[in-house]
């Protein structure tokens, strides 16, 4: 079977995003030939382009919902949201975050799409632990535990996490921490820096108000 437009939208309509093996399995056209049309409907407007060889149809097209957080684990896999979105995500932070910030074992990546920014940074595979899959916009996501989020924040801003510098990121709802799983997480890092922040971090909150107060 050839792919025409109406045979790409029937396979794919109800997929929040495809990618091209999919298309060079279900169809007879050679791969460069699918790219081809791929690029012609890109700039008609009726296909989105997310990377390289991964595909949205126009919203118009579409019978799927494109949520830019389930996605970001689609994009580059294996990957969980991490960092400052997971900390917004936990209501960690009060700003909101319009980056979404990946842990990955690969190579690092950053896609720009009409969906959002999606960076994934590196961390060896013994350290890409302590996430969970949790159900959001009726699909799984895969987003790091608040502990593993604050670590993997401090771990990829360089320098010293100071008392003063935890306190400049204005952090609130710090009773969701588990003191000693962020301790222990630490510890599989294997990083003085990061078990300097931590120690800071612990010796801080102890000094507030039964240790809920934010920093």
């Amino acid at each position: 079977m050839q792919m025409k437009f109406v045979s790409l939208v029937a396979l794919t309509g109800n997929l929040a995003a495809f990618d091209l093996p999919l298309l060079v399995q279900a169809f007879d056209d050679r791969r460069e030939v699918i790219r081809v049309q791929l690029s012609r409907w890109m700039s008609q407007g009726k296909v989105v382009g997310l990377r390289r060889g991964m595909y949205t149809l126009a919203e118009i097209y579409r019978r799927a919902t494109l949520t830019p957080a389930l996605l970001a684990n689609e994009l580059y896999r294996p990957s969980y949201l991490s960092g400052l979105w997971a900390l917004g995500f936990h209501d960690l932070i009060p700003e909101r975050v319009v980056c979404l910030t990946s842990v990955t074992p690969r190579g690092p990546r950053r896609f720009e799409n009409p969906f959002g920014v999606f960076e994934y940074r590196n961390l060896r595979q013994d350290a890409c632990f302590g996430y969970q899959a949790m159900p959001y916009a009726g699909g799984t996501l895969l987003v790091a535990e608040p502990e593993k989020a604050l670590l993997d924040h401090w771990h990829f801003s360089p320098g010293e996490w100071t008392v003063e510098r935890l306190d400049e990121m204005r952090y609130q709802n710090l009773n969701v921490i588990d003191t000693k799983r962020i301790a222990s997480y630490a510890a599989r890092f294997r990083s003085p820096r990061l078990d300097r922040a931590v120690q800071r971090w612990v010796d801080h909150t102890r000094h507030q108000d039964h240790g809920t107060v934010t920093l």
